[in-house]
């Protein structure tokens, strides 16, 4: 019996410390954007360049323009912008890319708390949500060897 409960107590502190990743709309994404948490916009520099980005938030192409990804250098780009530990928010165009970015980053990666933009930047432009052009963002991510 011992040996039951001592396995339930620690499979039940497993599922608890879990990550997550949760859905956002604009809304929680305005609200996040104001509480300081960082947002990482993973769609292509065309992409910035088209719609603009969110203000503040960090560029950093997640699949190229064919579809492709490299995880391992994607994570290594990413811990200087978001460390493991802290919430992220991840936002592409409509909310597509960024279902399978969220699931990397909380569930083999460890961030304890993932906000994923379900209808992306098209929707947040949409709904009157705020967008700088990127150019000064491309430059410095550039410049960092971020993008």
């Amino acid at each position: 019996m011992r040996q039951f409960l001592l396995f339930f107590s620690l499979a039940l502190c497993a599922l608890l410390a879990r990550a997550e990743v949760i859905n956002i709309d604009n809304a929680e994404l305005a609200q996040l954007i104001s509480s300081g948490v960082t947002v990482i916009d993973i769609r292509t520099q065309p992409e910035w360049e088209e719609t603009g980005i969110v203000p503040g938030s960090r560029l950093l192409t997640y699949f190229d323009e064919r579809g492709r990804a490299d995880p391992a250098v994607w994570l290594e780009k990413l811990k200087p912008l978001a460390r493991p530990g802290d919430p992220v928010v991840v936002i592409c165009r409509s909310g597509n890319r960024t279902r399978p970015v969220s699931q990397l980053l909380s569930q083999q990666v460890g961030y304890p708390r993932v906000y994923n933009v379900k209808k992306g930047i098209k929707d947040w432009i949409a709904s009157g949500g705020a967008v700088v052009p990127a150019a000064s963002s491309i430059a410095a991510c550039r410049a960092d060897k971020t993008c």
